[in-house]
């Protein structure tokens, strides 16, 4: 006599963007080292923004063989698989946007250090404006406007 269906449906994890991550590395010809996974794992904990810098001294944290070359190799293939955006910083500094869902730039207030994205309607504007007026294709990514905040403004 067959037995009834469980109430309780064995979970299945949700997929996550990171998965699949040692072996697109392989058919790039590139090795899964522990350097590596290090890397990734401390991406796949992060949502947002990071620096370069960052990332490798956490890397370090958890394996102190973590070279930053390795770093930087790995993130310029991350990159190529859409799970990294870099962008620069009001001061001309890499940073990285974890798993980014739109292109965006970035707002950096001058007397505070406060940072905001400019929202995908505003971007859209700027780009699309520059276009229209000078025939120039912006990119977006690499795009920070420093000026002062409201707060900073009303001060």
């Amino acid at each position: 006599m067959p037995r009834a269906a469980s109430s309780h449906a064995a979970k299945v994890p949700a997929a996550s963007p990171w998965d699949g991550v040692a072996e697109r590395l392989r058919s790039n010809g590139l090795r899964w080292t522990p350097q590596r996974r290090t890397l990734v794992d401390v991406l796949r904990e992060h949502e947002g923004h990071v620096t370069a810098t960052e990332l490798i001294a956490r890397c370090r944290e958890r394996d102190q063989t973590t070279t930053p070359s390795t770093v930087y190799r790995t993130l310029d293939v991350l990159e190529d698989f859409g799970l990294v955006r870099h962008g620069h910083g009001p001061d001309g500094r890499e940073e990285y946007h974890v798993l980014p869902d739109q292109v965006h730039g970035h707002l950096y207030c001058v007397a505070c250090g406060a940072t905001w994205e400019i929202r995908p309607e505003t971007g859209a504007a700027i780009v699309d404006a520059l276009a229209a007026d000078l025939g120039f294709d912006v990119d977006l990514s690499h795009v920070t406007i420093s000026g002062r905040c409201q707060t900073c403004c009303r001060e």
